[in-house]
């Protein structure tokens, strides 16, 4: 969120600005979420930021990374490896994916200010199996880290990059190549198998003091023998979730944050609660969720743990809270369904 320090910053940090034709959730200089939800006004973010009352978070941990994953699972397999934050590595179909990557130590436009990790990675860099894709989701700093994208680049040159409107030129300002950016419905092969497709989520973005809303929230959607797996990037609950559930669903594994929900009357429109990610997963009809975007980065006033641990109290069925750098086998619940 860093809302104080993006507005110190002027318009350094500014994305670059995109036009277009109307849309649905685009009006021609910026998008919008359809149903009209939207973060707060700046006063009302400065004023949480003044008089917060946050949670208890560790100062710094310093944990064992996890085992170094398989270097590709076959046709059919799918493979969840939670990383930290929103990263995940799916493997699945012979293709090895990353979700809004974030090795820096920091979630923030510069490097001696803004909310720190308090673990490291749960993966070694240097143990990641060759990645095909990166997809982001949207261009806020815990999900398009432009340190971490640059250091993927140099390690697997045939890197892909997709992600949601607007945030190519970004990348490419920053000599990111081989980008992707789709809108919402849009679709890319990933592999001979592999389809990715942008789907609607519920959010904002921004990077600086001007740019709000200047470049598109995406959820993605990835469609092959292994079934449909939902990567959810960062929502609130909306309607969103049921339009794909029927639109693109059932899904065999659907990854969805719960972290960074208090306090709700400013984060309800663009963060789920626990509870609200627990009905998310119904009404995408996914057989398996996995827990993200929790325990990483201080961002809101939930506490480091108080997220897990209100999801545990809910008691959902196949509602995974895996370890930072533990892989699971996700069964094959609905594959055949999925498939269809």
């Amino acid at each position: 969120m860093l809302a104080a320090l993006i507005a110190a910053s002027g318009c350094v940090f500014d994305a670059p600005a995109i036009r277009g034709p109307v849309t649905d959730h685009f009006d021609g200089r910026r998008f919008m979420n359809p149903n009209g939800a939207q973060l707060g006004g700046v006063a009302e973010v400065l004023g949480w930021q003044l008089h917060r009352q946050q949670g208890p978070w560790r100062s710094q941990r310093d944990e064992q990374p996890g085992p170094r994953p398989p270097y590709r699972v076959g046709s059919g397999e799918l493979r969840a490896t939670f990383i930290n934050h929103a990263t995940v590595l799916l493997q699945l179909d012979g293709v090895n994916v990353l979700t809004d990557p974030i090795w820096a130590q920091r979630s923030s436009p510069v490097g001696f200010a803004g909310p720190r990790r308090v673990r490291p990675p749960g993966l070694r860099f240097e143990d990641l199996p060759p990645i095909d894709a990166v997809v982001i989701s949207h261009n806020h700093y815990d999900h398009l880290n432009l340190e971490t994208l640059e250091r993927l680049q140099a390690a697997f040159p045939h890197l892909r990059i997709v992600t949601s409107l607007g945030n190519r030129a970004l990348l490419e300002r920053h000599h990111l190549h081989a980008v992707v950016e789709l809108d919402w419905g849009q679709s890319l092969k990933l592999g001979p198998e592999l389809t990715v497709t942008s789907v609607p989520t519920q959010h904002f973005s921004g990077r600086g003091l001007a740019d709000g809303n200047r470049s598109l929230w995406c959820g993605f959607v990835f469609a092959g023998p292994s079934g449909r797996t939902y990567f959810a990037g960062d929502t609130g609950y909306g309607p969103h979730f049921k339009a794909v559930g029927e639109g693109w669903g059932p899904f065999r594994l659907a990854v969805l944050p719960i972290g960074s929900y208090l306090p709700r009357q400013l984060m309800s429109p663009i963060h789920l609660s626990p509870d609200e990610a627990v009905q998310a997963k119904a009404d995408l009809g996914a057989a398996v969720a996995l827990a993200v975007h929790f325990g990483t980065f201080p961002l809101a006033d939930d506490g480091e743990t108080q997220a897990p641990d209100e999801l545990q109290r809910a008691a959902a069925t196949d509602f995974w809270l895996l370890g930072f750098g533990e892989g699971r086998d996700v069964p094959a619940h609905l594959t055949d369904e999925a498939t269809r």
